[in-house]
């Protein structure tokens, strides 16, 4: 699909979700102050540009987002190569992983605010949290997805365990470890504003929470809008990265594949 009947097909969609945003707020089935009017949340996310208030929030919110996200790779990828290389650990953990993957990171936060006191950590934990097993799980299937040949090979010509892991297995797993990263991308995005809703006084969850308590529903909805934006930019890029990862190791799209074109 060319990329001027893209984004004119975007624009319609925008355009169509705001008139029927404007059409419903019209109909007044609630009151203004608990739906608000399209021009009612630009102007709230106008004071907050202008007070510079804005700027702060999603600077406060990116530094603890890719923190933990960053973190959880650099624990979980590593793991992820052992347990997918070794049969019998994976065997050993897979009960225990399998057992804590499900709890959703919102249901330790009590215990992360307890732990880890106030601040940017618990919001850190609970992003790493979100970011850790998409992330492990996705480079454990990358690695016993590697073709048998390339291993075979390997050892035929007399490469040692480390070197087969480290020039075979690594490269060959590594453009499918990226689809994990991308994956634990967005759910780690989600989590985001839970993290900073209890125990901090900055970043876009804090802002939703305070406004909700301020009743300013105009504002709610504007730090909804701002962190959707700022996830769609983060996705688009890393979806970039991923593409570039991908065509450097001769894996090409596929039509109807999940990547935009």
């Amino acid at each position: 699909m060319q990329r001027v009947e893209r984004f004119f097909l975007s624009l319609a969609g925008l355009a169509g979700a705001l008139t029927l945003w404007h059409v419903f707020a019209w109909t007044g089935l609630y009151p203004r102050y608990l739906f608000p009017w399209p021009g009612d949340v630009l102007q709230s996310l106008s004071q907050q540009l202008h007070q510079g208030v804005l700027g702060e929030h999603i600077a406060v919110s990116l530094f603890r987002f890719f923190s933990g996200y960053l973190v959880a790779a650099v624990v979980a990828i590593p793991l992820g190569l052992l347990l997918g290389w070794s049969r019998r650990l994976w065997i050993a953990v897979d009960p225990l992983v399998q057992v804590l993957r499900p709890i959703s990171p919102i249901a330790w936060l009590p215990l992360v605010t307890l732990w880890f006191g106030i601040g940017d950590l618990p919001a850190i934990v609970i992003i790493f949290m979100a970011s850790f097993y998409p992330i492990l799980l996705g480079t454990i299937a990358a690695v016993k997805n590697v073709d048998p040949v390339y291993i075979k090979v390997a050892k035929n010509f007399g490469a040692s365990g480390s070197h087969i892991l480290w020039r075979v297995i690594v490269p060959a797993a590594f453009p499918y470890i990226t689809m994990g990263l991308h994956f634990a991308l967005g759910t780690a995005w989600i989590f985001l504003v839970a993290g900073e809703m209890m125990g901090v006084r900055s970043g876009l969850g804090f802002l939703i929470i305070d406004a909700r308590n301020s009743m300013d529903t105009g504002l709610v909805i504007a730090g909804m809008l701002v962190i959707g934006l700022l996830g769609l930019a983060i996705d688009r890029l890393f979806g970039w990265l991923e593409r570039l990862a991908c065509r450097r190791w001769g894996i090409m799209e596929e039509e109807g594949s999940r990547w935009p074109r």
